[in-house]
């Protein structure tokens, strides 16, 4: 049996430097875009960019909807489901696709000398929600980034901002004001109305909905229905949509924040599962091209064997030459 054939079914791979990139390179990659994200998120390390606006301004003078956790869909409940809704799926599938597939066609990974192996369920176990996590934070980054740099004020901004507009000289809806300490309201509420473009809660939900939804689609096998991957799928879909519809309705960001932010989390899942994890497969391992067959020499013709006799032909000129006669060499046609 070849090399190719042993490979194929048993899914051999060996590595010996999988334990130390864990470690020591995605490990820290990891704690470091964890501690980013934290410092986006509860520091004032990274200054929002104070932008200007105009005097009685409609499109950032709707009421003000009340604290985030009096949304009809609040953080908590968010990220709650970001996490769960992927983190089960992929349990179910990787448990059910190892329980069902033969142990001759499921990779193992040889981590020192043939005694230690991954286990491959766990082994994709973790590769999948590794980089899902790391897909959240970078997610997360990105979004808050987008905020701290544009700055974009929310719908709600001039009712928690409360310009004093007679002390800033506002007498025409197109006059612009500039001034840093034009708000009376309060600094926390305004330093998060500032912060509206992309929307946050849009490119979580869409991120962890499009990473799932390829999950299901390339790796779950439904036999006898054809309606519950696809059901599955729109459902998640629809539960995205919705945060950002929820989004726009309470006035908490605008349809463009919302649309960038599904832009975001999508592209984000969609790079992540296509060209870091190679669209949940396992890889298959590079082997040297198989050197070319050799064919045995062809056997020389022994010496013993009988002779075998060729027929006489009479030629041609023989017959145009005349009869020969016996002692005399030859005869010429005249």
């Amino acid at each position: 049996m070849d090399r190719r054939r042993i490979v194929a079914r048993g899914g051999v791979k060996r590595s010996k430097y999988i334990v130390p990139c864990f470690l020591f390179v995605e490990l820290v990659i990891m704690a470091g875009t964890v501690l980013l994200a934290y410092y986006f998120e509860y520091t004032d390390t990274f200054p929002v960019h104070v932008q200007g606006f105009f005097c009685f301004d409609k499109a950032f003078s709707k009421p003000y909807p009340g604290p985030e956790d009096d949304s009809k869909a609040p953080p908590v409940l968010v990220y709650s489901l970001v996490t769960a809704i992927p983190t089960v799926t992929i349990l179910l599938g990787e448990l059910a696709s190892f329980f069902t597939k033969p142990e001759a066609s499921q990779e193992k990974t040889i981590v020192t000398a043939d005694c230690c192996y991954f286990n491959p369920l766990l082994r994709r176990i973790v590769r999948f929600l590794g980089v899902y996590s790391f897909g959240l934070f970078t997610t997360t980054i990105f979004a808050n980034a987008g905020q701290v740099v544009t700055g974009n004020q929310t719908p709600h901004f001039l009712s928690t901002c409360r310009p004093n507009y007679t002390a800033l000289g506002c007498h025409s809806p197109l006059q612009y004001i500039t001034e840093r300490r034009a708000c009376t309201g309060n600094p926390y509420l305004i330093a998060s109305a500032r912060k509206s473009f992309p929307s946050k809660d849009a490119a979580l939900s869409m991120y962890s909905a499009v990473y799932t939804v390829m999950y299901v689609t390339l790796i779950w096998r439904t036999k006898g229905t054809r309606l519950t991957k696809p059901t599955l799928c729109l459902t998640l879909l629809s539960l995205a949509v919705l945060v950002g519809i929820v989004r726009v309705a309470e006035y908490r960001n605008h349809w463009s924040d919302v649309l960038a932010g599904y832009l975001t989390g999508g592209a984000i899942a969609a790079f992540l599962v296509t060209c870091v994890i190679n669209n949940f497969q396992q890889t298959q391992p590079q082997l040297p091209p198989l050197p070319p067959p050799v064919h045995p020499p062809r056997p020389e013709p022994s010496l013993n064997m009988p002779m075998v006799a060729m027929p006489c032909v009479e030629s041609p000129l023989e017959k145009l030459s005349g009869p020969q006669v016996p002692g005399v060499l030859y005869t010429g046609i005249t």
